[in-house]
């Protein structure tokens, strides 16, 4: 596999990763990023405040009802949360997000975007974890092929 962008690599140095959206239905893509984290062999901490287990584990209503402490969070809630999740990851001192997208605006928005700008917070833009923790399978290499050629994940 080719090089990792810098900040990709920094986030997946992380061992403790909340993934913030997960959902009751296996199916979403938040789930699908907890369980290749989870495969992969990091500590992941499902959030979700509509749920009280997801994917057969704890699920908390926040990242503040986590109870260790986290290094990064994948956010993969609607893009109208995500300011509010990276606020909560200022006031934890977590200084590592990931805003999921892939084709469209995913958990996206200028306002998260502007949040981690001022808190001083590394934030990734689009993709996903999937599309770079090893192994990588060919779909995810496929779409980070097309979304880079679109400036649309960290490079």
């Amino acid at each position: 596999m080719s090089k990792l962008p810098k900040q990709v690599t920094e986030f997946l140095s992380c061992k403790r990763i909340a993934v913030a959206g997960v959902s009751r239905d296996a199916r979403q893509p938040a789930n699908a990023i907890y369980r290749k984290l989870r495969g992969a062999g990091y500590q992941v901490f499902a959030v979700n405040p509509q749920a009280t287990e997801v994917e057969g584990d704890p699920c908390y209503p926040d990242l503040h009802a986590v109870p260790q402490p986290l290094e990064a969070v994948v956010i993969v809630t609607p893009a109208n949360a995500a300011a509010q999740v990276v606020q909560e990851c200022a006031a934890l001192g977590i200084g590592q997000v990931w805003l999921h997208r892939s084709f469209g605006d995913g958990s996206v928005s200028a306002e998260a975007v502007r949040e981690c700008e001022r808190l001083g917070i590394n934030c990734l833009v689009g993709g996903c974890p999937m599309m770079y923790c090893e192994p990588v399978d060919f779909g995810h290499r496929c779409m980070r092929w097309v979304l880079k050629l679109q400036k649309r994940v960290p490079v």
